[in-house]
C-alpha cells in the first residue's frame, strides 16, 4: 500500500487520561456486575452479563473516541453508525466468551490463555471497526505486523487482568454462594480494573497508530473538526451510563444482603425455640439424622435422652405463666451447661431432647441421666420466691433401640413408662413398651377404614315382658368384623373412637341405621321398638334431637318406636346444655330411658323432673342377686323408687333362671340378657317373629304385629 507507514496522530496526554479513567470506570463496572454471578438466578446472571459485555464496549468505544477528539478529521469524515454498531457487539460477544471460558470450574492455564488471545482479537476488531466507523471515506490503510503487534499486547494485558481478578471471575463453590454481608469490592478488583482500563486505551491507541491515510500526516490538514457532540456524548454521557449501571449494580446487591440477611433470620427463627434460645425439634430431626449416618460410618453408639418436667403445671397454676417460663429458660441454661457440645433441643412444651453421640454404654448414659436429673431438680432462684421442679427421662440407644427414625418414639416411650414410676427417674426404653400404641394406631386405622366402607353393623338383642315372658323390643348393639382380627368388641372400639373424635360419626350412622332397620321390619309386618345408646359426646351436640328428628321423618318412622338410652351420669349432669338435649329428645316424642342405673350419684330431684320413662338395672347388680342380699335390696330398692315416681324399670344381664324369677319376684317390668337370647342379626330376629323359631320358645306381643297409628312426623 502507497503512502508513508505511520499516519502523524497528535494524541493529547489529557485526553488520554481521561480515556484511560473512563476505561478503568468500565472494567470496574463490568467487575461489579459480574461478582458472585454464580449465586444469582438465572435471569439475573443472564442480565448481568449482557451489562457487563454492554459496560465493556461503552468504555472501549468512548476512550477511543475521546481519543480521536485532539485530531481534526478529514474533511470527509462522516460516522458510519452501522459500523459502530457492529463494534459495539463484536465486543459485547467477545467479552462474554471470554468470561464464559475464564468462569468454567476446573480453570487451566491453557483456557485462560485462549481467553486473553479471544478477548485481545475482539479488542482490536472493535479498534478497527470503531476508527472506520469515525472515518468511513477517509481510506484507510492498516499495517498488517502493527495490527499483530496490538493483538499480542491487548491479549497480555486482558490475560494479566484475568489473572488479578480471576477470583471474582470464577464461580462460587456451593458454600460460598450465599451473598456476604459486605460488598465493597477489594483492592484485587480494583487492581484488575485499572489491569483492564490501560488493556483498553493501550489496545486503542496502539489500533490507531497502525492507521495509514492516503495522504501521510499532510492528510489531516487543512481540515475541519467533525463529531463534536459524538465526542461531547462519550466525556459525559458514557461515564453516566456506567455510573447508573455501577449504583444499580450497589443497589441490587445491597437488596440481595438485606434479603438474605432476613432470610438468614427467619430460618434461625425457624429453627430456634423463641423462650429458651435452643434449638427446637426441626432442627434437632435434621442434625440426628446426620449424626446417625456418621455413627452408622463408624460404628458407634448414640444415646437419645427424652427429658419431661414433672410438676410444671402445677408451677404455672400457682405461680402464673411467666414464673412458669422463667422455670423453662432455667431449666433450658442448665441443659446447655451440663450437655456442653452435645444436640440438644426444646421439643415444646416443657419436653426437652438430649444426644450423646460420643459412644456411651449404658453404663455411662445411666449415669448421665441420674446427674441430669439431679441438676434439674436444684431449685430455681426467682425474685423472691424458690421453685424446684423435677424430670423424668426416657433413654433410647442407637442402634440397640430401633432405625434413627423411631429413636425419638421410642424414648417417648420410655419417658411414659418413667411417669408411670411416679415421674423424677429415668427409664431405659423396652419393646413392650410400643407394642399396645403400635397395636392402638393399627386399630384406629382400620376402624377409620371401617367407618368410611360402612362395614360396621348392628346386631338386636329382645327385651322380654318380665310378668308375660314376652318379646316386646329389642336394643340396638354395634358389632364390628374386623377382616384379620374377626369381631372386635364395643369395649374396645368405642373408647378408641371417643378418645379419637369419631364417636360422633359412629352415633349419627347407628341412629339413621336403627331408623333404617325399623322401617324394613314395619314393612315386613313388625312394629318393634327399638333401643339406642347415645354418648356423652353425642349429647353436646346442640342439633342431635335435629338429627333424630330428621331420621325418623326420612324413614318415615313414630317416634316413640324409637328408644334413646342415656346413661346415669350423663342425665344426672345439670348442665344447661346437657339438659336442654333431653328436654329437646323428650319434645320430638322418643322414649327415654336411664341406662346402667345405681352406677352413679343419682340426684332424686333431678330424676323427679327428667323426662325419662324408664330405668336400666346395671348388669353388676343383676349378677349378684343370687349371693349378695346388698345387691337384691338395691334391685328392690330401685324397683320401689321407679315405680313410686311412675317409671318403668328394665334389667339387663339375666343369664339364669334363678335371676329371672328374683327379678320377677321384685316387679322389674322387662329383662334383657343371654338367657333369652344373644344380640342377633336383623333377619334372625325378624325370623323368629314370624315364624316362632328362635333360640327360646318365647312369644313376640300380639302388639308388635299391629298397625301403625297415623301420626304427623315433625
Amino acid at each position: 500500500m502507497s503512502g508513508p507507514p505511520w499516519t502523524g496522530w497528535a494524541l493529547r496526554p489529557d485526553l488520554l487520561a481521561g480515556a484511560a479513567a473512563l476505561a478503568v470506570l468500565a472494567a470496574y463496572t463490568a467487575l461489579g456486575l459480574i461478582h458472585e454471578l454464580a449465586s444469582a438466578d438465572r435471569g439475573a446472571r443472564w442480565r448481568r452479563l449482557a451489562s457487563a459485555g454492554v459496560a465493556i464496549a461503552i468504555g472501549a468505544v468512548s476512550a477511543q473516541l475521546i481519543v480521536l477528539s485532539g485530531e481534526v478529521l478529514p474533511a470527509a469524515a462522516s460516522l458510519d453508525r452501522g459500523q459502530l454498531l457492529a463494534a459495539c457487539i463484536l465486543l459485547v460477544a467477545c467479552a462474554l466468551m471470554a468470561k464464559a471460558l475464564v468462569a468454567k470450574p476446573a480453570r487451566s492455564a491453557a483456557r485462560l490463555v485462549a481467553a486473553a488471545l479471544l478477548f485481545g482479537a475482539g479488542l482490536c476488531a472493535a479498534g478497527v471497526l470503531g476508527l472506520h466507523a469515525f472515518m468511513a471515506d477517509a481510506g484507510l490503510g492498516w499495517s498488517l505486523a502493527g495490527l499483530a503487534g496490538a493483538w499480542l499486547l491487548a491479549s497480555l494485558g486482558a490475560s494479566g487482568a484475568f489473572v488479578i481478578g480471576a477470583a471474582r471471575l470464577a464461580p462460587a463453590e456451593p458454600a460460598q454462594r450465599q451473598p456476604r454481608p459486605d460488598r465493597r469490592l477489594p483492592y484485587r478488583t480494583l487492581a484488575a480494573a485499572v489491569a483492564m482500563g490501560a488493556t483498553l486505551i493501550a489496545t486503542d491507541v496502539a489500533v490507531l497508530l497502525c492507521a495509514r491515510l492516503p495522504g501521510g500526516p499532510e492528510g489531516l490538514a487543512g481540515a475541519h473538526p467533525g463529531n463534536e457532540g459524538l465526542t461531547l456524548l462519550a466525556m459525559l454521557g458514557a461515564p453516566a451510563v456506567l455510573l447508573l449501571l455501577l449504583f444499580s449494580t450497589f443497589m441490587e446487591n445491597r437488596f440481595r444482603d438485606l434479603l438474605a440477611r432476613a432470610r438468614d433470620e427467619l430460618r434461625r427463627a425457624s429453627f430456634t425455640d423463641a423462650l429458651t434460645q435452643l434449638p427446637n425439634r426441626l432442627l434437632f430431626e435434621e442434625r440426628l439424622q446426620r449424626a446417625a449416618h456418621r455413627a452408622d460410618r463408624g460404628g458407634l453408639r448414640m444415646a437419645l435422652l427424652f427429658v419431661n418436667l414433672d410438676g410444671l403445671k402445677g408451677v404455672n397454676e400457682a405461680f402464673g405463666q411467666g414464673t412458669g417460663d422463667a422455670v423453662l429458660r432455667i431449666v433450658g441454661q442448665r441443659l446447655r451447661d451440663f450437655c456442653g457440645s452435645a444436640l440438644m433441643a426444646r421439643a415444646g412444651g416443657d419436653e426437652f431432647l438430649l444426644l450423646f453421640d460420643d459412644d456411651p454404654d449404658p453404663t455411662a448414659v445411666s449415669r448421665r441421666a441420674a446427674a441430669l436429673l439431679d441438676e434439674i431438680a436444684r431449685p430455681c432462684a426467682l425474685d423472691a420466691q424458690r421453685v424446684q421442679v423435677t424430670a423424668s427421662i426416657g433413654i433410647a440407644l442407637y442402634p440397640e433401640h430401633g432405625a434413627q427414625s423411631r429413636l425419638i418414639p421410642h424414648a417417648s416411650a420410655a419417658l411414659q413408662a418413667a411417669k408411670r414410676m411416679g415421674g423424677a427417674t429415668y427409664s431405659f426404653f423396652e419393646a413392650h413398651m410400643v407394642a399396645g400404641r403400635r397395636d392402638e394406631a393399627e386399630l384406629l386405622r382400620d376402624l377409620r377404614g371401617a367407618i368410611e366402607q360402612q362395614s360396621l353393623e348392628l346386631v338386636y338383642q329382645p327385651k322380654v315382658h318380665a310378668p308375660s315372658g314376652q318379646i316386646t323390643g329389642a336394643e340396638a348393639l354395634m358389632r364390628w368384623h374386623h377382616p384379620q382380627r374377626g369381631i372386635v368388641s364395643p369395649l374396645v372400639f368405642i373408647p378408641l373412637a371417643e378418645h379419637y373424635g369419631l364417636i360422633n360419626t359412629l352415633g349419627n350412622w347407628a341412629i339413621d341405621e336403627a331408623c333404617r332397620q325399623i322401617r324394613v321390619w314395619r314393612n315386613e309386618g313388625l312394629r318393634m321398638r327399638l333401643a339406642i345408646n347415645l354418648s356423652v359426646h353425642q349429647l353436646r351436640q346442640p342439633d342431635l334431637a335435629a338429627r333424630i328428628a330428621a331420621a325418623l321423618k326420612r324413614h318415615r318412622l313414630e317416634p316413640r318406636l324409637l328408644t334413646c338410652e342415656i346413661t346415669e351420669s350423663i342425665a344426672m349432669d345439670d348442665s344447661p346444655a346437657t339438659l336442654e338435649v333431653i328436654e329437646q329428645l323428650a319434645e320430638i316424642g322418643v322414649h327415654l330411658s336411664i341406662d346402667d342405673f345405681g352406677t352413679g350419684y343419682s340426684n332424686l330431684s333431678c330424676l323427679r323432673k327428667l323426662p325419662a320413662e324408664e330405668l336400666k338395672i346395671d348388669r353388676s347388680f343383676v349378677l349378684d342377686l343370687e349371693t349378695s342380699g346388698d345387691a337384691r335390696a338395691i334391685v328392690d330398692a330401685v324397683v320401689k323408687l321407679a315405680q313410686a315416681i311412675g317409671l318403668k324399670v328394665v334389667a339387663e344381664g339375666v343369664e339364669n333362671e334363678q335371676q329371672q324369677a328374683i327379678l320377677r319376684q321384685l316387679g322389674c317390668d322387662e329383662l334383657q340378657g343371654f338367657l333369652f337370647a344373644k344380640p342377633m342379626s336383623a333377619r334372625a330376629l325378624a325370623h323368629w317373629a314370624m315364624t316362632r323359631e328362635g333360640p327360646r320358645a318365647l312369644e313376640f306381643r300380639a302388639s308388635l304385629f299391629g298397625e301403625t297409628r297415623a301420626v304427623e312426623l315433625a
